[in-house]
């Protein structure tokens, strides 16, 4: 058992990684260079107004996006070993884990650890106000183990006890509200805002709904 979660969790975090490293390069990573223009002063924008030098976007850096798609990489491998973990005690419990299923599996993740966060507290650009990062990140983490509790009431409890407790963990997080600053101020444009903390949840999504299908893909080919 210990063997299979180990060859799947490595196989699927690493290829889910490098596809998910792929789409923040091309779609995320602008975004966030063309925010540090901004943060850097380079770019200026208040009140609607834009009063700088037109500046070009720092092109391909082999350190830089090499560490970027190592990092993204790794960090899809952890999220594969919780995963893959989660679906051997499914498994174990008689449930089916296959490349198909893996799909809900891998939105599953996507939920708890991405979007659910990001309901009161989305991404955030450099140079934009924040709250102190200790409280962040506890707000962060709580939200996240709540939502995969949840998650798996739902899919796995039964009756209508086992889903309200659901309901009350899902919203539980923000009723309580996630850390915000005193007052909201940064130089970037919030338009561009915006933009980031669409990209991010969009290639989030795309990652970890293949990441799930890889894990169940090479969880039930190790069957074999």
């Amino acid at each position: 058992m210990i063997s299979k979660i180990l060859t799947s969790a490595l196989f699927a975090g690493f290829a889910a990684g490098l596809i998910a490293a792929v789409l923040q390069l091309v779609f995320v990573q602008p975004v966030l260079l063309h925010a540090e223009l901004y943060e850097g002063g380079d770019l200026v924008h208040f009140g609607g107004t834009l009063n700088a030098v037109q500046q070009e976007l720092p092109g391909f850096d082999a350190m830089r996006d090499g560490l970027s798609v190592l990092f993204t990489a790794l960090i899809y491998t952890g999220y594969a070993f919780i995963l893959v973990g989660a679906m051997a005690l499914a498994a174990d419990k008689g449930h089916a884990v296959n490349g198909r299923n893996g799909l809900i599996w891998g939105i599953a993740g996507y939920i708890a650890f991405h979007f659910a966060p990001a309901v009161s507290l989305p991404p955030e650009l450099p140079g934009v106000a924040a709250a102190d990062v200790m409280d962040r990140q506890i707000w962060w983490f709580g939200t996240v183990i709540s939502a995969a509790i949840a998650l798996a009431l739902v899919a796995f409890g039964k009756g209508w006890a086992a889903w309200g407790i659901a309901a009350v963990l899902l919203l539980a997080p923000h009723l309580i509200g996630a850390p915000q600053p005193e007052h909201f101020a940064g130089p970037v444009p919030p338009e561009l805002g915006g933009e980031f903390a669409g990209r991010a949840l969009g290639v989030g999504l795309a990652s970890w709904a293949l990441l799930g299908s890889f894990a169940g893909y090479f969880w039930s080919r190790a069957d074999d």
